[in-house]
């Protein structure tokens, strides 16, 4: 899990425009529940605390999806808030 993680963080939370897009789905009280596509990955969000992570390819036009990660939305939003402080972005002040 901690690998698919790390992969997830590097090739979506590149810039803080993309930080600021998936920390507003995570946290927002208002989607509860719908798909996020980043660059690579997509987050579906089941409910306001449950979240599942997995990259996306389209193979002969077909979606296929090879693994995926299960993560609570605290988790998550520490791991995003994590990694965005190291990456020196404005950090947004999340709600649970």
């Amino acid at each position: 899990m901690l690998e698919k993680m790390e992969s997830f963080l590097a090739n979506e939370i590149t810039d803080q425009e993309y930080y600021d897009g998936i920390i507003d789905f995570v946290t927002s009280c208002n989607i509860r529940s719908g798909e996020y596509e980043c660059n690579e990955f997509v987050i579906k969000k089941m409910d306001a605390f449950n979240f599942i992570i997995f990259p996306e390819y389209i193979i002969d036009g077909k979606r296929e999806i090879h693994s995926s990660v299960s993560i609570s939305k605290k988790k998550l939003v520490k791991l995003i808030t994590s990694y965005a402080r190291k990456q020196g972005f404005v950090l947004r002040k999340n709600q649970f």
